[in-house]
């Protein structure tokens, strides 16, 4: 069977490699349909800038390479199972496996979608997960006073769960243009610069890759204020002041990350019902309204391109096989 792989070969170049693939023991074939470029971890990832340290954690599966480069990477996939067990074939299912056409993927690794959920939407499941574990870490009350910077895919999922909590509307922080205007159309509050006083909010959450915008989270929390960092930065050395309100109005920064189950979480909950959590999250229509660029295959090369040199505007940029 021949297929069609996205390769990172250096810092400064990607293409498109055919080769054959073989079937795997008791192995599906499945079809790619769309995947979702997490444009923030997979800009770093395409331009080498994952720690030497974290080079085993930061693999997916089906991952081919190293991050030394050459390499695949990806990890959100939905597509259909052409061959298998006749009780699978015909099923789109949702799986964590590298930009490519055409795979084999064993059957514990992948996600039947039930009737309902879209095809073109199921492609979220990886970033909601995220978003799941960011609202479990921050310990969400109701009633709380949101403050979430950037309104990338992250940022814009996390404000659409947020808001349908009683009585919870986060404020959202975006300077991109583009962004501001798309959460606005959402119905969200979005300002470009703090205009409240210090110290006025719960909870923030940053979602931006910024540290400048992981300072305003720390300066506009208040007494025990918790600031829930999402952003991964590779191997960038980032600068904050913990010297100002944080230490003495005992702020607290939590990281968040979607690899495991937080522990408070972990008596109760695995990834196996996480993950049947966000399939169900997914009838919802609303998060269609995110999915605002689609590039074809062929043209994945040339995008990873132009996102080495600079973030993109739109908030999901999707790839169609």
């Amino acid at each position: 069977m021949e297929t069609k792989a996205l390769w990172h070969l250096s810092e400064s170049c990607t293409v498109l490699k055919t080769a054959e693939i073989e079937p795997r023991n008791h192995s599906c074939l499945i079809k790619s349909r769309y995947s979702l470029i997490s444009t923030g971890t997979e800009r770093l990832i395409a331009q080498g800038k994952v720690p030497e340290e974290l080079h085993e954690a930061m693999k997916v599966p089906y991952m081919q390479g190293s991050f030394n480069f050459p390499l695949t990477y990806g990890y959100s996939i939905v597509g259909e199972i052409i061959e298998g067990p006749e009780s699978l074939t015909g099923n789109f299912v949702h799986i964590m496996h590298p930009h490519q056409s055409y795979f084999y993927a064993h059957k514990k690794d992948f996600t039947v979608l039930p009737e309902g959920v879209p095809v073109r939407r199921a492609i979220l499941a990886s970033n909601l997960e995220t978003v799941i574990n960011a609202i479990w870490d921050g310990k969400v009350m109701l009633g709380e006073k949101i403050l979430v910077v950037g309104f990338g895919i992250i940022g814009a999922l996390l404000c659409q769960v947020l808001s349908t909590f009683p009585a919870m509307k986060p404020v959202v922080l975006e300077k991109n243009k583009f962004r501001y205007k798309k959460a606005q159309s959402l119905g969200f509050d979005v300002i470009t610069s703090p205009s409240e006083p210090k110290a006025s909010y719960d909870l923030a959450f940053n979602t931006s890759g910024n540290e400048h915008a992981l300072q305003i989270c720390i300066d506009h929390v208040g007494y025990e204020g918790k600031v829930v960092e999402l952003s991964w930065y590779g191997n960038q050395n980032i600068n904050i002041n913990l010297g100002s309100s944080f230490h003495h109005l005992r702020k607290k920064i939590i990281s968040s990350q979607v690899s495991q189950i937080p522990g408070h979480m972990r008596n109760r909950w695995d990834h196996n019902r996480r993950k049947r959590l966000v399939i169900d999250m997914l009838n919802d229509a609303r998060f269609d309204e995110l999915l605002s660029e689609e590039i074809d295959f062929d043209d994945s090369p040339e995008f990873f391109q132009r996102l080495r040199k600079r973030p993109v505007d739109p908030i999901a940029t999707i790839i169609k096989y």
